[in-house]
């Protein structure tokens, strides 16, 4: 690579369709089954390379105050792709963070994917086996980001079979004015809250759009709920709403809500706001994959300033 190459790729946000602990292993990290969708909320990451003698990564963020360093996992995610591949090169990574942080939505993860894709396009006959088995290296949720589909994900994150699903929805997402650590909410999971795995009932549910609260079951809420009870109150207000189904996603604080229609979607949104003007909230719509996301995330960025309602977390109950 002897000339700088510069590509943009985009990090979407997920939402967890149901979240079952089926168990823990040996080192400790426990065992899932989940429905993972990636929703039309997203980072951009812009990265520049070019050969060095010496490598070296440059992270800027706007949008976030974020560690800029190896905690960052997208600089992680790009000096372990450097040392797998033996390539000394000089990047620079400006990331536009949209996706909140400890929100149970992936943010980190996903960037650290969009990092090794972007790398990936730059770097000739990278083995997809590789990839794989580094994104693992990085955090459970960075092999779903790498394709970002619809998928059931099993395992610590690794195991990812992707799903059809015969639907398309406009979820109301519901961010509360607080993070949560995964690390803490796992470390105050009981083996009482794990209910083992998905049921085919619940699955096909969800692959069919049919689903209630209880298909979409999170065995993290009771944890999440002791260190931030905001998070039940947010529930409550999107069923009081008229949202068919809500759950928490991921380890929270974020929660969504499912809607029979797209207009009760927008005025849940509009009253949400004004129930809890602290929490943030956003309507969001599920993706097929990175095609569709590329396609729409390009066409909203057509013009300067122009975005789709979709984009940003704050675009709902504020003026723009």
């Amino acid at each position: 690579m002897s000339r700088s190459k510069t590509i943009v790729e985009f990090a979407p946000a997920k939402l967890n369709l149901g979240l079952r602990i089926v168990g823990r292993r040996a080192d400790g990290y426990h065992q899932l089954d989940s429905v993972f969708v990636p929703v039309s909320l997203w980072d951009v990451l812009q990265v520049t390379a070019v050969a060095a003698a010496k490598p070296s990564v440059t992270l800027s963020c706007r949008g976030a105050d974020l560690p800029l360093d190896r905690r960052n996992l997208a600089a992680r995610a790009a000096w372990e792709f450097m040392e797998e591949f033996c390539l000394p090169l000089r990047l620079q990574i400006a990331l536009q963070k949209n996706i909140p942080q400890g929100a149970g939505l992936g943010g980190g993860s996903s960037d650290a994917a969009a990092t090794l894709r972007a790398l990936a396009r730059m770097a000739a006959g990278v083995a997809p086996q590789r990839l794989d088995a580094l994104a693992v290296r990085l955090g459970a949720d960075v092999p779903f980001f790498l394709r970002a589909r619809p998928a059931r994900v099993t395992g610590i994150g690794e195991r990812i079979e992707p799903i059809e699903l015969a639907w398309r929805y406009r979820l109301l997402l519901a961010i509360p004015p607080l993070e949560l650590s995964t690390a803490r909410v796992f470390a105050a999971l009981k083996p009482a809250h794990w209910t083992g795995p998905i049921g085919e009932q619940q699955l096909r549910a969800i692959r069919l759009g049919s689903f209630t609260s209880a298909d979409l079951a999170n065995d993290l809420t009771a944890a999440a709920l002791a260190l931030a009870p905001v998070v039940a109150k947010l529930k409550v207000l999107l069923e009081y709403l008229g949202a068919r189904a809500v759950s928490m996603t991921g380890s929270g604080s974020a929660v969504f809500g499912a809607f029979d229609n797209g207009a009760d979607v927008d005025r849940a949104a509009a009253l949400a706001a004004q129930h809890y003007p602290a929490a943030r909230f956003a309507v969001v719509e599920t993706l097929r994959g990175l095609e569709e996301l590329r396609t729409g995330a390009s066409r909203s960025a057509g013009s300067p300033g122009r975005k789709r309602r979709e984009l940003r977390i704050d675009s709902v109950g504020r003026s723009q």
